[in-house]
């Protein structure tokens, strides 16, 4: 059986080789393809990553444009070849050694969708901004209320699926505006969802996190046109 790693990437020269490390040294039991979406980088990132391909990269995708992580995660489902299927983002926020606990529920039979929540966890958890915190409960508990899920951790980057799940999702949004769209569309489909508690190492907008309040308003927008959406 075999995983693949879908990593959108843009501007992220600073960290990329080292995710790449981390997910070569993750310790599943899983053949492992990692597939890396560069969504036209222009601080060098580029230029490591095609360094890398055939190396640490199995799969390399350069988009033609900046076109956002919505399209990028879109790109890679299509080539996405292994029966599970995970969104790792390129910075160092999130921890691939815990691929381990997030596959195993669907290695276990019980679920087809697993999302990794950073508020489920007994692990580190770096304290950063209050306001972002309270805007990812606010997206999370409006999702919740369209989807009658009881997630906690809507915005979380690191979903796994089924192969045969990601199929049968047809995703529109470019940018942000993907986290709130794939919930509502897994919410529809009647899927064994499960959650599992991850680590969080957060970086600030120095360090370069990307997200801004203006994609908090797109997503709650997402909410509703997703689910509202019979098609």
């Amino acid at each position: 059986m075999k995983l693949s790693v879908i990593i959108p990437c843009f501007n992220e020269s600073a960290t990329i080789v080292e995710i790449l490390n981390r997910v070569r040294n993750c310790q599943i039991s899983l053949e492992l393809e990692v597939i890396v979406i560069d969504d036209f980088s222009t601080d060098g990132t580029r230029e490591i990553l095609q360094n890398e391909s055939g190396k640490l990269v199995d799969v390399l995708h350069l988009q033609k444009k900046n076109t956002g992580k919505g399209a990028a995660i879109r790109e890679g489902f299509k080539l996405a070849t292994g029966e599970i299927v995970l969104i790792q983002d390129a910075d160092l926020e999130y921890d691939p050694s815990e691929y381990k606990n997030l596959i195993q529920p669907i290695l276990d039979g019980k679920a087809d969708v697993v999302f990794g929540s950073r508020f489920l966890s007994n692990g580190p958890r770096r304290v950063l901004y209050f306001w972002h915190k309270v805007g990812n409960t606010l997206l999370t508990f409006m999702s919740n209320v369209f989807t009658n899920l009881d997630l906690t951790d809507m915005e979380t980057c690191y979903k796994v699926f089924r192969k045969d799940v990601v199929k049968r999702i047809h995703l529109k949004e470019n940018r942000f505006g993907l986290e709130p769209e794939l919930t509502a569309k897994i919410a529809k489909l009647n899927l064994r969802i499960y959650e599992v508690g991850i680590s969080y190492y957060g970086r600030t907008y120095a360090e370069g996190k990307k997200i801004g309040w203006k994609d908090g308003f797109r997503a709650l927008y997402c909410i509703v046109k997703y689910n509202l959406k019979t098609k």
